[in-house]
């Protein structure tokens, strides 16, 4: 029976409720500020959030709907370059100010887990820039063993490339390692590495398929907050104090080898 050993973190949508009010914002600003007649509304990000990374949402969208100006092919590399490095000052701006708060549960189950023995790593497409304001700032005392950021890897999800690349740096098989993630992509990559999932939705996320992942659950939950909710009909257990507990975690996936 195999332990579980660590506990691997999407950023977006999982530790901070990112993708409407954070990035999304700050691609309109960047946009904005460059002179682009670009703005995407909530519904049209959400179509958007198909497409893993920020630097491949813009060029799918500039291949698809333009941009509303006239790009030499050659020049196209580099203003997506430009816009992506704005965009992430924006954001990290944003995170700075305290304008994205941690979703709930986020820092206590990582605290539970430390206290576990299980170690910790963060795997996003999000900018490594980004993810390490948010791991060295709002995460500030959680021991993360790495944080696999950006263009860390060739393909990004729903490929397992980043999973795969986790396991190797840890060390752990994939059976030892449980994945948080909040997307139909990012679960899809998780269980392409062979990983357990543990889906927490979100407004954007909720609706999605996410039968691959092992539990949904709308948050992690905290004693004065926002409780836990399974969704209706997965898998799950009685949540006594409306938490999802690292310990629990723990020997639930124990349980079901």
């Amino acid at each position: 029976m195999s332990r579980i050993g660590a506990f691997f973190f999407d950023q977006d949508g999982v530790i901070i409720d990112t993708e409407r009010d954070g990035h999304r914002v700050a691609f309109n600003r960047t946009f904005a500020e460059f002179g682009l007649n670009v703005e995407w509304d909530v519904a049209q990000y959400h179509e958007l959030l198909q497409v893993g990374g920020g630097k491949e949402r813009m060029r799918h969208y500039l291949e698809t709907k333009g941009f509303g100006v006239d790009l030499p092919a050659a020049e196209v590399p580099e203003l997506i370059r430009r816009l992506h490095r704005r965009k992430t000052d924006v954001f990290i701006q944003l995170i700075e100010s305290g304008a994205l708060p941690l979703r709930p549960g986020i820092r206590r189950i990582m605290e539970e887990a430390v206290a576990e023995g299980l170690r910790l790593g963060i795997c996003t497409t999000a900018n490594e820039r980004a993810a390490r304001a948010i791991a060295g700032g709002l995460l500030a005392g959680i021991p993360f063993e790495f944080v696999l950021a950006g263009d860390v890897v060739t393909n990004k999800k729903p490929d397992p490339e980043i999973y795969r690349l986790a396991s190797e740096t840890s060390g752990l098989p994939p059976e030892q390692c449980v994945v948080f993630e909040d997307s139909h992509i990012g679960a899809r990559a998780a269980k392409g590495a062979g990983m357990h999932v543990v889906a927490t939705t979100n407004e954007y996320t909720e609706g999605e398929d996410l039968s691959m992942a092992d539990l949904i659950v709308n948050c992690l939950g905290d004693p004065a907050g926002p409780p836990a909710r399974f969704r209706p009909g997965s898998r799950s257990w009685n949540l006594t104090d409306g938490c999802v507990h690292a310990r629990e975690l723990v020997t639930w996936f124990r349980s079901k080898e």
